[in-house]
């Protein structure tokens, strides 16, 4: 790693290494505050569920937490492998991101899915932990109304 000019002018006395674990320091200390979370995020972490989800077509993905970063989390299907961290939603689904492999997890009441945004498609579908099973078992008995199916009362001048 080349050294900008302008620090080692800015350091007199002190050897190339030394300017070096110096800039070394300071590299890893702007990506920890990159990586630090919002309360919001870290909220949104406490509910991912954890373990290995069985997928459609015989698929696993398996999540879990990240122990060095805390709200941050490791996600494998097959050989792939992300580490991921949450993104605040307007629809309240979880989601979570790993932005240089251009994958995203996302957590429904029913059901999770792992897409790649770079390819533009899905790695894995149907995703469920048990609460998620549950929760598309009520939906096929019990399905929730459609928007579409709602009646709007128009008044009429």
């Amino acid at each position: 790693m080349a050294l900008p000019v302008a620090l080692l002018a800015q350091t007199p006395g002190k050897s190339r290494q030394e300017v070096k674990t110096k800039a070394n320091q300071m590299a890893s200390g702007v990506m920890a505050a990159e990586a630090a979370l919002t309360p919001a995020e870290l909220a949104i972490s406490e509910r991912v569920y954890q373990g290995k989800l069985p997928c459609e077509l015989g698929a696993f993905v398996s999540l879990k937490a990240d122990p060095k970063a805390p709200g941050f989390f490791d996600v494998q299907l097959g050989k792939q492998k992300f580490h991921m961290f949450p993104v605040e939603t307007t629809t309240g689904a979880i989601r979570l991101e790993d932005h240089k492999a251009g994958a995203v997890w996302l957590q429904l009441g029913n059901k999770s899915m792992l897409m790649n945004q770079k390819l533009g498609k899905r790695l894995a579908d149907d995703c469920m932990n048990p609460d998620q099973t549950a929760m598309a078992q009520k939906l096929l008995t019990n399905p929730a109304p459609s928007v579409l199916d709602t009646q709007v009362e128009v008044a009429i001048k």
